[in-house]
Order: C-alpha cells, then sequence, then structure tokens
C-alpha cells in the first residue's frame, strides 16, 4: 500500500510517499518554514511523486496530522487529506501529533511509557500519556503548567517527548530522559500509523481549545430590509 503523508499542524510543513509492504519511505519533503503552508505544500506533494516516481492515481491512502497545532495549519492539510482522498475515491486517515510523538520516542526507548507535551502558547501545554505498548492512558489534556508539572510527577517512569518536554522538566526540578523537543513527529511516522489503522470517519482537526481569533461584533452595518426598513447585518 503506497501511502500519501501530509503534515501542516505546526511550523513544519511535510509530505511523503510511504511504501507499507516494503517499509520504505519512497520520498519525502520536511521544513521548518514558519507559516505559508498552503503555498508551498502542493510543491511538496508534486515533488515526492516525481521522486518516488508514483503517479497521483497509484495512492491507496492518504495520512494526516489532525494536530493539536496552529488552527490555519491542521485545517490546510486535513481538508488537502480529505480532498485528495475524494479524488482517489480512497481512504484518508487521521493521526494527532500525540500518536505520532509516543510512536516515535518508542522507537529509540522500547518498552517505555511516554507523556508527550505541547507548547500551546499562551501559558498552556497540551499532553497525552502512553502506557509502554502505546496504548493511551490519558485524553488529550489542555493544562497549565503547574498542572503539566504535576501530571509529569506522578508519571516518574515516562520519557517525556514535545516541545513543552523541556519547560515541564525544568519546571519539575528533575532530570528526565527528552526523546525529541520538537511538535511534531518525522512525517514518515504518520504515513507508518495510518497504514495499521482501519479506515473510519473523515479525519477531522484536533483542536484542544477555541481559535485565537474572534469575529468583530459591534460594527454592524445597516441593509435594506423587504419591508423598507433598515435591519443590522454584522
Amino acid at each position: 500500500m503506497k501511502i500519501l503523508a501530509l503534515d501542516t499542524a505546526a511550523s513544519f510543513c511535510a509530505a511523503a510517499l510511504y511504501d507499507s509492504e516494503k517499509a520504505l519511505v519512497l520520498a519525502q519533503r520536511r521544513e521548518n518554514i514558519g507559516k505559508g503552508h498552503a503555498e508551498v505544500l502542493m510543491a511538496y506533494v508534486d515533488e515526492v511523486l516525481a521522486e518516488a516516481k508514483i503517479d497521483f492515481h497509484q495512492i491507496d491512502r492518504v495520512a494526516v496530522n489532525v494536530g493539536p497545532g496552529s488552527f490555519t495549519g491542521v485545517r490546510i492539510a486535513v481538508s488537502s487529506a480529505r480532498g485528495f482522498a475524494l479524488a482517489l475515491k480512497t481512504t484518508a486517515i487521521g493521526v494527532s501529533a500525540f500518536e505520532a510523538l509516543c510512536v516515535q520516542a518508542q522507537e529509540n526507548n522500547s518498552g517505555r511509557p511516554v507523556l508527550v507535551l505541547l507548547d500551546a502558547h499562551r501559558g498552556e501545554i497540551f499532553a497525552q500519556s502512553f502506557d509502554e505498548t502505546g496504548v493511551p492512558e490519558t485524553e488529550p489534556l489542555a493544562l497549565t503548567l503547574e498542572e503539566a508539572v504535576a501530571l509529569c510527577a506522578g508519571k516518574p517512569d515516562h520519557v517525556l517527548t514535545g516541545s513543552a518536554a523541556p519547560a515541564v522538566s525544568q519546571a519539575l526540578g528533575e532530570s528526565r530522559m527528552i526523546a525529541q523537543t520538537e511538535p511534531t513527529a518525522d512525517i514518515a511516522v504518520y504515513a507508518k500509523i495510518a497504514a495499521s489503522k482501519q479506515a473510519g470517519e473523515a479525519p477531522k482537526p484536533l483542536y484542544l481549545r477555541g481559535p485565537d481569533a474572534k469575529p468583530q461584533v459591534g460594527f454592524a452595518l445597516p441593509r435594506k430590509a423587504e419591508s423598507g426598513q433598515n435591519e443590522q447585518v454584522s
């Protein structure tokens, strides 16, 4: 099965082609671009297809990082994955950043439980813990630093990973094993996980809080109603 994987949830923009039968990454592009994912992602897809010498219609499945992450970034990859799956008449599989970071951490720390900690900004940390087999021990959580430290303190045998791992470890005052400090896993990890998942509902963004941008209010403009009287619209 040839899987196209997409990730624009964080500052990284990534695409990869993975052959699950050969357990082989055929091609990948991954760069920390900060912003502008929508302008770059399709070019990355074209590049990995060309490098792998794979036609678009040879793709059997699409994998995508559903977050958590940037609201705009998550939507870009998720909508692209769903669009590709529709065009190809195939399946799109959503994989959370928590799942992927856990799998990547356990590849190098076999048999160890993992606590994924992501910097959510605005004083928040997104977290989820997994046991030694990769099964979630908690739901995805939105925590304060103090709450994240308390969670970490209660899991002394867990490997830490994710962009907030150093801050939580430092605040805890203990030296903990940290697998990585990036906000997302390697793009190939998403493809590998998607290969083993059963098809289900179309992927949806994983949001753990409301959007930063809020609609403006109090700036209603008058429009003429059919009755001839003005009414307000926002």
